[in-house]
């Protein structure tokens, strides 16, 4: 153990001796990342039920030099809440909806609530928090914050940093930084929360959040479109995008390959067209005006697009059920490629005109590279986020496959570097990217992000290894 018994014996004290595990197989689940690509080390699973209890736990921590890992729920895809040595303090017992003020369009939660949670806490108000993943029953509010999650809805509402007002943190010192505003202007110095959302947990430990609500949507109206490939998708959503304005909320894009994977794999899924097609939008608009006639106006638009060839067959769902069945495709995606045999994922953004460009110049460069791979590019095309996502071939076995994890990696990243893009678009950087980073960020910007990470925690114990390289 590298942790000093004495310390353990500290942090009971601090959180309860039920809430400081230290016996393997308890710690297990906290030590592995979700889809089995990482497995790390600790020596405690620490959980805090407050900020004060946490901030103690902090504290202890830095006197005794023993590195900290922040932990949700444990749902990231980048390796961030991976552990190597030290002690894991999960948030999950810090799971309280502190106010929720109607009025001001705000609600005040704790990292530890789940996604679903302050969902349904906003609902009960009659109000709408509107990020949405796929594993929001799971996510904590705090991972969410530290990874800047996106979702679907970032077209119409944008990401995690644009949802939040204020934070609750605790720094490494171990202070408490008080900044839960619920206001949407204050020009009173550095705005720190940006500092701290996106960091992935290590310039500190997020413990509260003033969010931002939004009226209820009273109508909402999904659909399904046939598109020949990306470029058509891209004239369809530009249609849409000038049709429908605000009211248009996700344009999800699908290729055949994905989808088959879903209805052949998802219990229950059936084929929403009745022919195949080589991609797909998924479509949802929405309104809080109960008179809005949501269902004419995405009429219309498809008919636009029907009339000039972009879209040759569509269908819109007539009930909750059905779009429910709609969204179930979109959202079943990355568990049933799992079926298919290892994936090379990329989590990457380019400017929105450049989208359907990046992928078919990246499936060709990826194809040139391994013939039969297999290329499962979706994702958040009405905000220039792709999953580009590559299975391996049928002959190949997993192993031989992920060999080629870094050749694949230097063809995607640097085509999206050609263009402008990003290497990460809402997954973040943990250990999956960090050697990537150098390569593609702004000298200057990195130089920056050293600055700030020895400035504010000169020890290094805040999920060491995590987003940057150690100097």
């Amino acid at each position: 153990m590298t942790v000093p018994p004495s310390l353990i014996a500290d942090l009971r004290r601090a959180v309860g001796d039920d809430h400081v595990w230290t016996d393997a197989e308890r710690i297990a689940p906290s030590l592995r990342e979700d889809r089995g690509r990482w497995t790390g080390t600790a020596d405690a699973v620490v959980r805090p039920a407050s900020t004060d209890q946490l901030a103690a736990v902090v504290r202890l921590c830095t006197a005794a030099r023993v590195p900290m890992v922040p932990q949700g729920g444990n749902t990231g895809l980048v390796g961030g809440g991976v552990p190597s040595g030290g002690i894991v303090i999960a948030t999950g017992r810090m799971n309280r909806i502190r106010a929720l003020d109607p009025l001001n369009a705000t609600m005040t939660v704790e990292a530890g609530c789940t996604l679903a949670q302050v969902q349904a806490a906003a609902d009960d108000a009659d109000r709408l928090f509107p990020l949405s993943l796929a594993s929001e029953g799971t996510a904590q509010i705090g991972g969410n914050l530290s990874t800047n999650a996106g979702g679907t809805a970032v077209l119409r509402y944008g990401t995690m940093r644009d949802l939040t007002l204020g934070l609750e943190a605790v720094l490494p010192s171990g202070e408490v930084l008080n900044a839960l505003s619920g206001l949407r202007k204050d020009n009173t110095g550095y705005a720190l929360k940006d500092l701290l959302i996106g960091a992935e947990g290590t310039l500190g430990i997020i413990t509260a959040a003033v969010l931002k609500l939004f009226p209820k949507p009273a109508r909402t109206v999904t659909a399904f479109a046939a598109c020949a490939g990306p470029a058509d998708a891209l004239a369809l959503f530009d249609i849409l995008r000038s049709r429908c304005g605000e009211t248009l909320v996700a344009f999800e894009y699908l290729e055949r390959f994905g989808l088959q994977m879903v209805l052949d794999h998802l219990p229950g899924a059936r084929d929403p067209l009745a022919a195949p097609w080589p991609a797909y939008a998924l479509i949802e608009l929405s309104s809080p005006d109960p008179d809005a006639n949501l269902s004419e106006r995405l009429e219309s638009a498809l008919a636009e697009a029907m009339e000039r060839d972009l879209v040759p067959d569509a269908v819109i769902a007539g009930s909750e059920a059905q779009n429910a069945a709609l969204w179930s495709l979109r959202e079943s995606m990355s568990d049933m490629q799992k079926h298919a045999g290892a994936s090379i994922k990329h989590d990457v953004s380019v400017p929105v005109s450049s989208v359907a460009d990046f992928i078919t110049r990246g499936v060709a460069a990826c194809t040139q590279h391994m013939p039969d791979v297999r290329a499962c590019p979706f994702g958040h095309f009405g905000d220039g986020n792709i999953h580009f996502n590559l299975t391996r071939p049928n002959a190949m076995s997993d192993a031989d496959f992920l060999a080629h994890y870094g050749r694949f990696n230097r063809i995607v990243h640097d085509l999206v570097a050609a263009m402008g893009g990003s290497i990460s678009a809402e997954h973040g950087i943990g250990l999956a990217k960090r050697d990537e980073l150098p390569r593609y960020k702004d000298p200057v910007a990195l130089d920056l992000c050293y600055v700030l990470k020895t400035a504010i925690d000169p020890l290094g114990l805040m999920n060491p290894g995590k987003v940057l390289a150690l100097r």
